[in-house]
């Protein structure tokens, strides 16, 4: 089951004041037994100034999908933004059932979606426009508020059984609220990085009507959750040595399969919070809560460092979600690759092995998987970026001389 959407770790929380022009790609393929099919691939665009000083446009387009918001900066005050978004396409909303390491195919859909949200983002201690924080007491805090309508649209794959119901398609009332200190930005590798954060979020759906075969699986009217993360990222300019380390906890009430945490894979920019296990299907576990523990090293080689080693590893502790209850309820794993910069830094390549020491496969448990993670910074490239460009606006003048005809 394929997964081609578009993620902004740092858009979906805040508005992202940095002029940004990525390509992101990440594929993650299991070498022992079958899991869903695991990538993305999107454009990241972000445009302050974007036809006026307090305007900032956010886009990240996949092959099948679209996230994108406008961020109108000191509507509501002068530390208060607000954030209009418009997001949808293909296979967002995808299930893929997974029970001790089985995906049941016949059991698994499709889920397209369509979403708008409106949200507001306070800063509590602004630092001036373009200012870097020099000091633990500058790091910004940010608050966030969002209401989005969420509409699902469910559908059978190749492989879905005949005489499985599908659940029927709704309209879902996401509610998010949190606190953000400090925060990662949106790239493969963070250079230096804190953040603390506490989240909410709530799911009030309007259909509720049970699926699966002779309707053994309930739907439930809410779902709430909640999460915190605390991470920690060192990367000096003229040192070798890069670390990155996170913790990130959550329960939920009234969680379901629809909408329980989703944990396992090595795919890092996914969503806005990846809870990763390396060396295991992406999203091989369903649970109610989760305490997870992941870190993250890379050593330069040589006096360029175009090269690096790269070192990760994580641990989880689950509650799983009843019907999905697996044998272990701490899951680790752990992964060593290669990493490639380019001089210009247009490019940056990781290819990464994995193992996950209690997958549970068909031979035992134990299993390894290999991911490639490639990210592309246009900002880096100014001909590139022109040509990029260039393309955009062709395009557009196609389109627009269709309509006119």
């Amino acid at each position: 089951m394929a997964l081609w959407f578009a993620s902004s770790s740092v858009g979906l929380g805040q508005i992202d004041p940095d002029p940004r022009q990525l390509i992101q790609f990440g594929y993650n393929q299991p070498l022992q037994g079958r899991g869903p099919l695991a990538a993305y691939a999107f454009y990241y665009d972000n445009i302050p100034h974007w036809q006026s000083t307090n305007l900032t446009l956010r886009l990240a387009i996949a092959p099948v999908y679209l996230d994108s918001e406008l961020g109108i900066s000191g509507v509501l005050g002068p530390n208060t933004d607000l954030g209009i978004g418009v997001s949808g396409g293909g296979f967002a909303d995808n299930y893929s059932e997974i029970r001790k390491g089985v995906l049941e195919q016949a059991e698994s859909f499709t889920g397209h979606s369509a979403e708008v949200s409106l949200s507001i983002y306070h800063k509590f201690n602004p630092l001036p426009n373009g200012a870097t924080p020099t000091s633990i007491g500058e790091v910004p805090l940010q608050a966030l508020f969002r209401v989005a309508p969420h509409y699902s649209i469910y559908g059978r794959d190749n492989n879905t059984a005949p005489d499985f119901h599908l659940p029927g398609d709704r309209v879902a009332m996401h509610v998010r609220t949190g606190l953000r200190w400090g925060g990662r930005e949106p790239l493969l590798v963070s250079g230096r990085a804190v953040e603390l954060s506490v989240w909410y979020d709530g799911q009030f759906r309007s259909d509720t009507d049970p699926y699966g075969y002779n309707g053994d699986r309930d739907v439930k009217a809410q779902v709430h959750q909640f999460w915190a993360r605390a991470l920690i990222a060192f990367g000096e300019t003229n040192s070798p040595h890069h670390f990155e380390t996170s913790i990130t906890a959550g329960t939920s009430i009234h969680a379901d399969r629809l909408g329980a945490y989703r944990v396992g894979g090595n795919l890092p920019l996914v969503s806005e919070f990846p809870l990763e296990v390396p060396g295991y299907y992406f999203q091989e576990y369903s649970a109610e809560r989760f305490a997870l523990m992941s870190g993250t090293y890379s050593l330069g080689l040589g006096e360029s460092r175009r090269w690096e080693l790269v070192a990760n590893g994580a641990i989880a502790a689950l509650g799983y979600l009843p019907e999905l209850r697996q044998d272990n309820n701490w899951v680790s794993g752990l992964g060593g690759g290669v990493g490639y910069h380019s001089p210009s830094g247009l490019w940056h390549i990781l290819a990464i092995y994995s193992y996950g020491f209690q997958a549970e496969r068909s031979h035992g448990q134990g299993a390894s998987s290999v991911a490639l993670l490639i990210q592309m910074d246009l900002d880096r490239s100014p001909g590139i970026q022109r040509a990029w460009k260039d393309l955009g606006v062709n395009l557009l003048k196609g389109v627009d001389g269709v309509f006119h005809r």
